[in-house]
């Protein structure tokens, strides 16, 4: 591999057993780095993951912390410390949210979604800014939905939105500490995120009609855009938003 997409160090993924972020941490292990994959819920998809990494002989330790409060974020704190007191790289895909229309949401709705695809980020960056080495990238998933208006995704698209422009903001007050942040907005990528929402086939079959590729974008491919804004190559890539949604953008 070009040492310009080589990757190295320790980088700690958020929501890293399942979907995207699954994808995003087999694919960062396999090209040499090591991972710390939080989770909090599904533990049998927690340990799917460890079997692999241990079948393949790859770097991934799991972090099992709730990302919005205190004693979970000093979880994540402490697994750092015990893998060796640094990151060299943080990929958020940690994300939830309620999809109904508007007047079935709540202020309960907005908070829970707003707490863990916003103020989570937040509060980790602030927990971990002096844990990222010199140079490190951050990487915030985003969606769609953060710029377009999606039928029942009213309050992910606005947290999406405004995670967004708070890494867009980190990224020019933490790049003079080495620390390079951007933005991956996949677009309809197959996971089973979809079984959420209630008009899922339909949504799909149309995602896939419009598409140029003619198919859903794959967590893999996900991860290798990932992998590309978290290695050397994309150094001069700062405070930007990377699409990845098989020019679905372009022509819907």
């Amino acid at each position: 591999m070009n040492d310009l997409y080589a990757l190295s160090g320790r980088f700690l993924i958020t929501g890293g057993t399942r979907g995207i972020g699954r994808a995003i941490s087999l694919h960062f292990a396999r090209a040499g780095a090591s991972v710390i994959a939080n989770y909090l819920r599904n533990q049998e998809a927690a340990e799917e993951l460890a079997a692999i990494a241990e079948r393949e002989g790859l770097s991934i330790e799991l972090c099992r912390a709730d990302l919005t409060n205190s004693r979970g974020l000093e979880q994540v704190e402490r697994s750092i410390q015990d893998a060796g007191g640094s990151i060299t790289g943080l990929v958020h895909c940690a994300a939830t949210g309620v999809h109904r229309a508007i007047p079935e949401l709540n202020i309960r709705h907005f908070d829970w979604t707003f707490s863990l695809n916003v103020r989570a980020f937040f509060e980790l960056m602030k927990v971990l800014m002096d844990r990222f080495s010199e140079p490190s990238s951050v990487v915030v998933l985003s969606s769609i939905g953060a710029r377009r208006a999606l039928p029942y995704y009213s309050l992910v698209g606005a947290s999406k939105g405004a995670l967004e422009s708070l890494a867009r903001h980190l990224a020019v007050e933490l790049m003079p500490r080495g620390i390079r942040v951007n933005i991956l907005a996949p677009g309809t990528v197959a996971t089973e995120v979809w079984k959420a929402l209630p008009d899922a086939e339909a949504r799909i079959a149309a995602a896939i009609n419009q598409t140029p590729i003619g198919r859903l974008v794959t967590p893999e491919e996900v991860a290798s855009a990932a992998h590309f804004l978290c290695s050397q190559a994309s150094m001069g890539i700062v405070g930007q938003t990377l699409v990845v949604d098989g020019g679905a953008t372009i022509v819907g």
